[in-house]
């Protein structure tokens, strides 16, 4: 069971991508654990996560995460265009291929 973690500033905006990115999953069979959190709750979740995502609001941080796991799992920001468009087969794409 692979898990994909997505960060943004509440966490609000990234649930509708993460039920968009759910119903790919479920539709190609995959196993697949997805959620999304705010960015005060990173350091609690972090260690959870196979990949973690983060939106575009976020992206900032990047450094400070990437630093934080220490290479242990990859991090990217989800690209804008896919973020806006609430693309969840591009985003979940990004996401699997990060995990090999």
């Amino acid at each position: 069971m692979k898990k994909i973690m997505l960060m943004c500033n509440a966490g609000m905006s990234t649930s509708v991508l993460v039920r968009k990115m759910e119903r790919v999953a479920e539709e190609r069979e995959l196993e697949i654990t997805i959620w999304a959190i705010s960015e005060t709750d990173f350091e609690k979740n972090w260690r959870q996560a196979d990949v973690i995502l983060l939106g575009p609001q976020v992206s900032y941080m990047k450094d400070k995460v990437t630093d934080v796991v220490n290479g242990t799992i990859p991090v990217t920001v989800i690209d804008v265009v896919d973020y806006g468009r609430m693309n969840g087969e591009k985003v979940l794409d990004v996401a699997l291929n990060l995990l090999g």
